[in-house]
């Protein structure tokens, strides 16, 4: 029988967080500063410019992330505010623990730290693999746990996103193999690790209500709307930017209208299913990344957009129960058929552009996270490879995306069993009254909580 976590692990979390902000702030006064202000005009345009470019994108993935990221997962009816509330704590603390490591390493080869915009950018490209990962495991693990796996999981995205994107030279502007594909596993991974014993039970929490689906398409629609500037952000400015915004559109619009017709045809009755409206429109945005500031006809985006939502609908309709049923993978929010099953084909898209592209097309690749953004011509030359190796690297990347993520996460579960991470009680997952001070408590009892949960909860409480 699950036991209540004691006051000692619950205090956990505030001492920690509290430690850490305290690191943090010894950190930044001892190496971090801002670039001087240039007395030069012209360098001063040159920043103005350079801000006024990033800043609007930069504000879209913000709304994604807080509003659009925390809404989409709200579709728990009783674990609102633990999603909303774990997502930007999630956030913040990936964001610092990623400017805290990359100014580690920029310390150790170059002394001070200069902090800009770009900075703060990649390192939330960082926390985005914490976020989705969590998708997973949501609702039946502590705040603790999550700060551990978030504190294991950036150094490795930063090993993995070197590996792929450095080293092998991998082309992935939007993140879908370094950032989508890497975080689905880890996030699978973890969670094999702790619930492998047993299939866990269908929790009677766990049922969306109206209400919370139609919290969830919120969430999906601002997700939607704001997706573009995620996969354009780092692009080169100009005409592969350009680029990236149209497809990603187009890309996007496609999987939505696709996802209408599939889950309807899925239906017995015609009917359509808020889970597939809520994933399948947005598979779209995660399959075109590799591939979207590549000088590509129109069509190619709109078919990539539309079979994207198509494995996407086919897996929460297939692929989840064989997982669940034959290998024990839970998969609470379906991170593999948004984010596994799009990045998959969205690899397998950018070798096949990169093979069939004429050698004349050229464009501009810019690491994901920003690090290193060395020019590599694309679609041709590849810096002096041919198309036949740059096309075999994606794959490669790929596979070390899912691999290599896929064990760091199972080790990472592993860890995250410690009792001391305060795993919640069974009968307690999914209800914000473990973590929240819900003021009507009848209410929530009417719900589908019993007078005991009751109690139970109001114990729990500090």
């Amino acid at each position: 029988m699950a036991t209540t976590p004691s006051a000692s692990p619950r205090r956990l979390l505030p001492l920690s967080l509290g430690l850490f902000q305290a690191a943090l702030l010894l950190f930044f006064a001892l190496f971090v500063t801002y670039d001087e202000p240039s007395a030069q005009a012209e360098d001063a345009n040159s920043v103005a410019n350079q801000l006024y470019s990033i800043f609007p994108f930069f504000q879209d993935i913000q709304v994604m992330l807080v509003v659009g990221l925390g809404l989409l997962l709200t579709f728990l009816p009783r674990y609102g505010l633990s999603v909303l509330t774990h997502n930007f704590l999630l956030l913040n603390f990936s964001m610092q623990w990623a400017l805290l490591l990359q100014g580690l390493v920029h310390h150790v080869h170059h002394g001070q730290v200069h902090l800009g915009l770009r900075n703060i950018l990649t390192a939330e490209f960082a926390a985005v693999t914490v976020l989705i990962s969590t998708g997973a495991i949501l609702g039946r693990t502590s705040p603790c746990q999550l700060l551990v796996m978030a504190a294991c999981e950036i150094p490795i995205y930063f090993a993995s996103e070197w590996a792929i994107i450095t080293h092998l030279g991998v082309l992935d502007v939007g993140g879908t193999i370094t950032i989508h594909v890497f975080s689905c596993y880890f996030g699978l991974g973890v969670s094999k690790a702790l619930f492998r014993a047993a299939q866990q039970p269908v929790h009677p929490k766990e049922t969306p209500t109206p209400r919370s689906d139609l919290m969830s398409l919120i969430g999906t629609l601002i997700l939607w709307v704001f997706w573009p500037s995620f996969v354009a952000v780092l692009c080169q400015p100009g005409d592969a930017q350009h680029r990236a915004i149209l497809n990603t559109l187009l890309a996007m619009s496609a999987s939505a209208v696709t996802t209408v017709v599939a889950s309807s045809l899925m239906d017995r009755d015609g009917k359509l299913s808020p889970g597939h409206l809520q994933n399948g429109s947005l598979a779209g945005g995660v399959a075109i990344g590799t591939v979207a500031d590549m000088a590509m006809p129109p069509v190619a985006a709109v078919a990539l957009g539309s079979l994207s939502a198509m494995m996407c609908l086919l897996g929460f309709k297939f692929l989840t129960p064989f997982l669940l049923r034959k290998l024990v993978l839970q998969d609470q929010c379906g991170i593999h058929n948004l984010h596994g099953l799009p990045g998959i084909l969205g690899a397998a898209a950018s070798a096949v552009a990169i093979l069939v592209a004429p050698d004349d097309t050229a464009g501009y690749h810019l690491s994901p996270t920003g690090g290193n953004a060395t020019k590599e011509v694309a679609m041709g030359r590849f810096g002096g490879r041919g198309a036949g190796w740059q096309a075999l690297c994606q794959v490669l990347g790929l596979a070390v995306a899912a691999g290599g993520s896929l064990l760091a996460g199972l080790l990472t579960g592993a860890a995250l069993q410690a009792p001391c991470l305060a795993p919640p009680p069974q009968r307690l997952c999914f209800d914000d009254s473990l973590y929240f001070k819900v003021q009507d408590e009848a209410e929530s009892e009417g719900m589908g909580g019993t007078a005991e949960e009751g109690a139970l909860a109001m114990k729990e409480q500090v």
